[in-house]
């Protein structure tokens, strides 16, 4: 078993009486409030790693439309995020990152840093240590060829036939998450055109000049079939099939131009969103059309600007931020009639999706509902947000306008239901989404690509159905057993959207309690077990987003507010209320609070890609311990 790295050390602290407790809590429900926006809904920025800003830049540079302004105020935001080494990592506190330093040094040399000033020579000599341009990532080499600094023949292939792949067939468009799908889609039209815009700078100094490294090809295994596959593909982009080609194109873009949001967005995420605008410019689409206008404009409600910097979030959670926020206040004591839940729940009923999806594809008899996680995003609601504005709808009374809430409650339930994977667990978009062939692609060596069932939205799904009374439906008990599989060896859960087994325990189980597995349970008091042995010194609970690749690192990391908060819901749950362990927990809480009621978070504990991307929800630090607060207290 692997040595844990070592945390700096702490003094216990005193636990928090009941009144110091209390107090924190009720800054803390004022705080959070005050952040409710007048419609109703809370949503807090999500920031991640400076890939985004550096993206943004370049993909302006290819549509023509960057300014000076954008850029300075850019790179300002870029530069104040470089580690003292020279480098940008993926989160805060991590270790340096090739592919991330390789693009902010590229949009830096196209803000006017010079390369030889001392920040960027830094840069450049880690990336020449870790290998060079040659050892980046394949997106990375993918934004170098779009301005012709890097070979489209050094990049895997990926064709845009691959859309008139029908839905039975391996590795069509719908084997992919909807993430991953709709970020081919538009790669196949730029990979089919091979532009090879201008770009004012070089990036030589970042290049090792050694022999770029083909997938590898056998026949004795998948990954080397695929690479077979890539090399047939390259060698038929030389001479594609003309009709074919043109019909892959025309049915590509029409795809595309299809799953354009309401606020422009491709799936309110910034991979699609880009990789669309810079396909459907390759297409003859100029910036003026409707769909590129409302695409560019649509980028700009993204942007946060603080002071002279300027950055871009890659995703935004209204819907998600509310429906914790309403769960969050109920915890703590916030009556179902205020009307700061009422106006809350009123804004998500609204919110409600009654359009089909990609999701239909997996399930066509199933009837639209649901919630999706932002403002616009009506093709691809989601399981867990489904699943958490349920269980805050509930906390609820909304008076003479509750008589709209209890047919989308139904339709919610139904249609989560209905997304049930045939393994027993739910993902988060898509049902079955499993084909683990997509992984090993040559181009997939960034980011999850599928989809599989994962145990916090499980838990989540589990917990609403249990609360809704129908713990003993043939869903939930599959879905219970799925859990119960699940669990590691260590007694925790894998936390696939928030970092890590932290997150997974915490969801698991307040979610098997609730569903009536008992607290002296097995699966329970080994949960409880490893939540106590990993408790940190100060009474609060840690985890780096290195314990997603390095096991060293599994429940250790410094002391956050959120992370503190999933193992105090955990522990309350199993009835260790009145344990030393959740008494230490609260206390870390009230003593870490700030004056003003809300709390500190630098850490992400978030998570986009395990061991790729991650996310820093600037609402977790707040509503967490609210939920941990008042259900400890209560």
């Amino acid at each position: 078993m692997p040595v844990g790295p070592e945390l700096p050390s702490a003094v216990s602290p005193r636990p928090a009486s009941p009144p110091d407790a209390r107090e924190a809590l009720a800054r803390g429900v004022a705080f959070l409030r005050a952040q409710q926006a007048p419609d109703g809904w809370w949503k807090a920025p999500l920031d991640t790693n400076v890939t985004m800003d550096a993206e943004d830049l370049l993909m302006r540079e290819f549509l023509g439309v960057r300014t000076e302004r954008e850029t300075a105020a850019a790179a300002r935001w870029i530069r104040s995020q470089q580690r003292p080494d020279g480098t940008w990592a993926t989160f805060h506190g991590g270790p340096g990152d090739l592919s991330t330093t390789a693009e902010a040094w590229v949009a830096l040399r196209l803000a006017g840093d010079p390369a030889d000033a001392a920040h960027m020579r830094e840069a450049a000599a880690f990336v020449l240590d870790g290998g060079g341009l040659e050892a980046s990532r394949v997106f990375t080499r993918i934004w170098l060829a779009l301005f012709g600094l890097w070979s489209w023949d050094d990049v895997p292939a990926m064709v845009p036939e691959a859309v008139l792949l029908p839905k039975w067939f391996p590795l069509n468009l719908y084997d992919f998450a909807c993430w991953a799908r709709q970020t081919i889609a538009p790669l196949t039209i730029v990979g089919a055109y091979r532009p090879q815009r201008p770009l004012p700078v070089g990036v030589d100094e970042l290049r090792r000049g050694g022999p770029i490294q083909p997938p590898r090809r056998s026949l004795r295994d998948w990954p080397g079939r695929l690479g077979w596959l890539d090399h047939l593909l390259h060698r038929y982009e030389r001479h594609p099939v003309g009709p074919l080609r043109r019909m892959a194109l025309d049915r590509a873009e029409r795809w595309i131009v299809a799953r354009q949001e309401a606020d422009g967005s491709w799936g309110g995420i910034q991979p699609p969103w880009v990789y669309s605008l810079m396909a459907l410019s390759v297409r003859g689409y100029p910036n003026d059309h409707p769909v590129m206008r409302a695409g560019l404009a649509g980028l700009d409600t993204f942007i946060i600007e603080e002071g002279d910097q300027r950055r871009l979030e890659a995703c935004q959670s209204p819907v998600w931020d509310t429906a914790l926020a309403m769960i969050a206040l109920a915890d703590a004591g916030v009556p179902p009639d205020d009307e700061d839940l009422a106006r809350a729940a009123r804004w998500t009923l609204a919110e409600e999706v009654r359009v089909r999806g990609d999701w239909a594809v997996r399930r066509p008899a199933l009837e639209p509902g649901g919630w999706a996680f932002e403002f616009a995003n009506d093709n691809y609601p989601d399981i867990d947000d489904t699943a958490e504005v349920v269980l805050a709808l509930r906390r609820t009374r909304l008076g003479e306008a509750g008589a709209d809430a209890e047919p989308a409650i139904r339709r919610g339930i139904d249609w989560a239901i209905g997304m049930q994977s045939n393994d027993g667990g739910w993902g988060a978009f898509d049902a079955d989404n499993t084909r683990e062939l997509c992984v090993q692609l040559p181009f997939c060596d960034f980011g999850a690509v599928i989809d599989p069932p994962s145990a916090d939205v499980t838990a989540h799904v589990v917990e609403m159905l249990a609360l809704e009374g129908r713990a003993s439906d043939p869903a939930a008990q599959r879905g219970i057993r799925w859990l119960l599989d699940a669990q590691e060896a260590d007694g925790s859960w894998f936390g696939r959207w928030g970092i890590n087994h932290v997150y997974g325990t915490g969801a698991v189980v307040p979610a098997l309690v609730a569903a009536g597995i008992p607290a002296g349970d097995p699966a329970i008091r080994r949960a409880v077990d490893w939540l106590g042995a990993h408790q940190n010194a100060d009474g609060g609970w840690g985890e780096d987003a290195r314990s997603y690749v390095d096991p060293a690192w599994i429940g250790r990391g410094q002391s956050t507010a959120s992370q503190t908060a999933w193992a105090l819901l955990a522990l309350e749950a199993a009835g260790e209320r009145d344990g030393d362990a959740v008494a230490r927990g609260v206390a870390w809480l009230a003593a870490s609070q700030r004056p003003d009621g809300g709390w500190d978070e630098p850490q992400f504990t978030g998570t986009g890609f395990p061991g790729d991307f991650y996310i820093n929800y600037g609402l977790y630090r707040q509503v967490f311990p609210l939920m941990a607060l008042g259900r400890c207290l209560r």
